[in-house]
């Protein structure tokens, strides 16, 4: 029979012991790519699996299609880490682990004696650790949990959204949840990289808030060079025309022209 070719992350293991959107996209995408990814919920499970309707019948399961559409590509497993026997088994897994991704709150895993500095890089010297957070555990904001909409609004991005007539708008899908997966995959990946080189594994920080910061371009680049505030453009492009949506007889269209 014909092997199927194997992934470019074939043999490399993954504990994901992420929840709701940013984490489980981004081990959604390693175990797209063959990595094998064992999702760790707590008892009661990942609270998305609630997140409908819709709601499928997916393998002994009737999850929400928000659950189903972020953890294809995983087995999954239980453990209440609340619990020193779950905290064990954990262990176990990671001795055959290469990654770990989690986004419990910054100081959760330190408590229960998991902590990066303390003990996962004294055990495990080759696992690469990416913890996903709203803020980042230092500075004004650091600590404070994050979703997805109430970051578009503190970084801007709802700023630049809309236009005078409906005011600032959420950007119609979770961009800055699915960016911060993006970030955290070429974290993961940079870091599996560097491994090769050192021998050694690293921690990688992804905040939301970083990364929708990130996200402001143009309009970051122009108000930094320009000392000007960006406002609500609409449909149309802050620095070039004609990129805009216009009315015709029968349908909008949109003309995206960049160059003559």
């Amino acid at each position: 029979s014909m092997k199927k070719p194997a992934g470019a992350l074939d043999g490399v293991r993954v504990i994901d012991l992420t929840r709701v959107l940013s984490g489980p996209y981004c081990t959604q995408i390693l175990g797209d790519h063959g990595a094998d990814v064992v999702k760790i919920e707590p008892p009661q499970g990942d609270e998305v699996r609630d997140w409908g309707p819709p709601f499928g019948p997916s393998p002994g399961d009737d999850a929400a299609s928000y659950f189903v559409g972020i953890n294809r590509n995983k087995r999954s497993l239980g453990l209440d880490l609340a619990r020193a026997d779950a905290r064990e088994v954990l262990l176990r897994l990671l001795e055959g682990a290469d990654v770990m991704v989690h986004n419990y709150k910054s100081g959760q895993l330190e408590r229960w004696g998991l902590g990066y500095a303390e003990t996962l890089a004294r055990r495990f010297p080759r696992l690469i650790y990416c913890h996903i957070t709203g803020f980042g555990a230092e500075g004004a904001l650091g600590g404070l949990p994050g979703y997805d909409g109430a970051v578009q609004a503190v970084a801007g991005l709802m700023s630049v959204n809309g236009n005078e007539q409906s005011g600032p708008l959420r950007i119609g899908i979770p961009i800055v949840d699915m960016g911060s997966g993006l970030n955290a995959v070429i974290g993961i990946l940079l870091a599996l990289h560097d491994r090769h080189r050192t021998g050694k594994g690293q921690a990688i920080d992804v905040s939301l808030y970083d990364s929708a910061i990130g996200f402001l371009h143009p309009q970051a680049a122009n108000y930094l060079m320009s000392g000007k505030l960006p406002r609500l453009t609409g449909n149309a492009h802050p620095n070039i025309a004609p990129y805009d949506c216009f009315a015709t007889r029968t349908k909008p269209i949109f003309l995206a022209v960049g160059n003559n």
